[in-house]
């Protein structure tokens, strides 16, 4: 979403609005539209974010863009491995956990995003699912780099859907996506990493699901686009 002009009118608009946030902000934008709004957070509380890249530096990947292109930006977060990514463009685990690789190399903080479809959690997978993609997500990574990383729940069956995980469904999973971590890492490493939930998360129930005691923080998508919404 979002030209240059209007990415840059969204995030002015959204800057004043979350000036004494307690809590981090990033805005992960399209490559088109990272150096206006990388302008236009000068000054402000609010980090920029991208939404993909690719594992390799340079070479002949005609159409990607690479780690160091993106610090090279201003860039500090990168989403990696969203559920669309995964059901459009052919995402798979192995390519996620050599994108968080790249990401890692180059300084930026990754936000690997895991999740089940419909049909995977009416037959019992969810917990399976989430466990492997976290690990595969994670795997070459030191304790110390993992405790770094931030992990996004997705529900697949929940963005866009207007379907949300009850408060309570997105705790139990993400508790599930904790012990992963836990039993690949240590408890350290699993405390000190964050996990989001990210599943149309929006102002009606984004206070339900910040009480749960799992949840760190939120990957917001159709509320991102209206500052207020966001804020």
């Amino acid at each position: 979403n979002k030209t240059p002009e209007e990415a840059a009118a969204l995030v002015k608009a959204l800057s004043p609005l979350v000036s004494g946030a307690a809590c981090d902000i990033v805005v992960c934008v399209p490559y088109v539209d990272l150096l206006a709004v990388g302008e236009a957070l000068r000054g402000t509380n609010i980090y920029l974010g991208a939404q993909n890249l690719h594992w390799q530096e340079s070479g002949a990947y005609t159409g990607e863009i690479s780690a160091p292109m993106l610090k090279a930006m201003g860039v500090s977060h990168v989403i990696i491995g969203h559920s669309e990514r995964r059901q459009y463009f052919a995402e798979t685990d192995e390519t996620v956990n050599l994108k968080t690789l790249a990401a890692v190399a180059a300084g930026l903080v990754p936000i690997v995003c895991v999740g089940e479809r419909k049909e995977q959690r009416e037959k019992g997978y969810t917990d399976a699912l989430v466990t492997y993609q976290t690990q595969i997500a994670l795997e070459g990574l030191t304790p110390a780099q993992a405790a770094g990383v931030v992990i996004a729940y997705e529900p697949v069956w929940a963005i866009g859907t207007g379907l949300t995980a009850t408060d309570g469904q997105a705790n139990e999973t993400i508790s599930v996506i904790r012990k992963a971590v836990e039993a690949k890492f240590g408890k350290e490493t699993a405390d000190a990493l964050r996990i989001q939930y990210g599943g149309s998360m929006n102002p009606k129930n984004a206070h339900g699901l910040m009480q749960q005691p799992e949840i760190d923080g939120g990957l917001i998508g159709g509320a991102s686009l209206k500052a207020e919404d966001f804020a």
